[in-house]
């Protein structure tokens, strides 16, 4: 095959984003990027896409694609090439294999030094090998794609049933149910720490090494996912540091709540996990399901972050459950609810578990077809 030996700056131009304050930036729908992605929009775009953004300080070498017109503020590059020698989105593949990650030229102010991931070794192939590359590369993002949209799509399905049936009160066989002070007869009100268990999280001593790089997922609030199920985490601790902080080992479908900071995230446990003490677990008492706690909560949300308090920053705390109404419907309408929303979650823990495997594929195949190894 035909790669050139080259430097990186050979093949793209990292260019300086622009600062936009959000005091300055006005309603619109151009995603605005930093280093740790879309972080908001603006009325105007600064780059026309599609484009390639790179983390400069904060996440440093985060690499983003954008097919729309887009405006990277000053924590991130944009990059151009020469669409004749490189084509873009294979810029945004050759990027993606680098170690970008580990240029950090400062360590008091981490940074992404240009003239270092400049002088970053490549091979580039000539323009026809990079579209056999991007061609392979991008049937697996294409099927990760859709497999966002239809988990989208189904969770969306599972949300609209609970509001239909348990918000707007239009449940089966409603018709014949009298409602009395608002509530269905033989359905109760109550409240959210009468029907859940509140679990607390801790975090082993991060000076102990044995602690720490193990098996056991350690979910905090960072580990949240657009998905309702969280199976990676940015942190591991082993057997020992399991036994030595306050977490249990939580098991599948116990659901987190991120309780400081930004509060009022939502996740499924994909697999057993760990927790800090920024989350609870939530483990539905008597007949009620993990998938109707689930969406219950996702429903209700709003009122778990209008009742987090905290004299430095928000904070929910044991007693915010005590205060958040809960409307319990009869035991028939909980197994029915759960019986089709467990289907729902069913399909969306594989799709999602599909997609990791998928994108671990891609990853193991990226460098190897960017320096040649397979053959295109």
């Amino acid at each position: 095959m035909s790669f050139t030996p080259c430097k990186l700056r050979d093949a793209v131009e990292l260019i300086y984003g622009k600062s936009l304050p959000d005091s300055v930036r006005k309603a619109g729908n151009v995603p605005v990027y930093g280093s740790g992605g879309v972080g908001g929009y603006n009325s105007q775009s600064l780059v026309d896409g599609p484009g390639v953004i790179v983390g400069r300080k904060g996440t440093v070498g985060s690499v983003f694609y954008e097919k729309d017109n887009f405006f990277p503020i000053d924590t991130v590059y944009y990059v151009k090439t020469a669409p004749e020698k490189v084509d873009l989105r294979f810029a945004y593949y050759l990027l993606k294999s680098l170690p970008l990650p580990s240029l950090n030229s400062d360590a008091a102010v981490p940074g992404l030094n240009r003239d270092r991931a400049y002088d970053l070794p490549i091979k580039l192939p000539d323009i026809g090998i990079q579209k056999r590359i991007l061609e392979i590369l991008q049937n697996y993002d294409d099927l990760i794609e859709n497999n966002r949209r239809r988990i989208h799509l189904l969770e969306e399905s599972a949300r609209l049933l609970y509001q239909e049936w348990f918000v707007h009160l239009r449940f089966p066989g409603h018709e014949h149910v009298k409602i009395v002070d608002g509530v269905p007869v033989g359905w109760e009100r109550t409240t959210a720490s009468n029907v859940m268990e509140v679990l607390s999280g801790g975090t082993p001593k991060t000076t102990v090494n044995e602690y720490w790089n193990g098996e056991i997922p350690f979910f905090t609030p960072k580990d949240t996912t657009k998905c309702a199920f969280t199976y990676s985490t940015e942190k591991t601790i082993t057997e020992i540091g399991l036994s030595k902080c306050n977490s249990r080992l939580y098991p599948k479908y116990t659901v987190f709540i991120t309780a400081r900071g930004t509060v009022g995230k939502l996740s499924f446990a994909q697999r057993p996990m760990s927790m800090n003490q920024s989350c609870y677990a939530l483990i539905a008492k008597g007949n009620i399901s993990q998938q109707f706690l689930y969406s219950s909560l996702k429903a209700s949300i709003e009122q778990f972050k209008a009742r987090a308090s905290g004299a430095v920053f928000d904070a929910i705390v044991v007693d915010t459950f005590k205060q958040i109404p809960f409307l319990k419907p009869s035991e028939t309408l909980l197994e029915e609810f759960t019986e089709s929303a467990s289907k729902v979650f069913e399909q969306v823990d594989k799709l999602s578990l599909m997609n990791i495997k998928l994108a671990e594929t891609r990853d193991l195949l990226l460098p190897r077809l960017m320096n040649g190894t397979i053959s295109v």
